[in-house]
């Protein structure tokens, strides 16, 4: 029940469960990352320092780290604040449909706002539809292209 789903501040006990998660994640993408990048993601991640990467995640009852967020905060040429960038979301596939994914991006939006941030924005691949209808009701698709080198 998503009632039972808290979403907290990543810890250094969450070591174990985080890494599954992430690296789920980084498969889904089809992507391929280090195992030296993954540590220093995690270490970012627990960073006192606030500017670089946050790390949330959604706890079960059972205190099992189901799902994950990682945000960065960034000054902006075109606004006076920060905005806030949602880097990398990912719920575990047996805890799907529970409204996990939508209480992280509330708990991201609610960061955000906490911090004054104007803008609150991320990307995801075209073919990842069913996170798409969940990000269709809970923000608004830019008209954006993103380039990369």
């Amino acid at each position: 029940m998503l009632d039972e789903v808290t979403i907290r501040g990543l810890e250094a006990a969450d070591r174990a469960a985080w890494e599954p998660l992430f690296r789920g994640y980084i498969e889904f993408y089809q992507a391929a990352v280090a195992d030296e990048l993954i540590d220093e993601t995690w270490a970012r991640l627990l960073s006192p320092e606030p500017e670089f990467h946050i790390g949330l995640g959604a706890v079960d009852s059972e205190e099992r780290l189901v799902g994950i967020a990682h945000i960065l905060f960034h000054r902006s040429t075109w606004s006076k604040s920060c905005y806030c960038y949602l880097e990398d979301l990912f719920v575990d596939p047996s805890a799907r449909t529970r409204g996990i994914g939508r209480k992280l991006i509330e708990a991201v939006y609610a960061e955000a706002d906490r911090r004054g941030a104007t803008r609150t924005y991320w990307a995801t691949q075209e073919f990842n539809y069913r996170a798409r209808t969940l990000y269709d009701q809970v923000a608004t698709k830019s008209p954006f292209i993103q380039y990369r080198r």
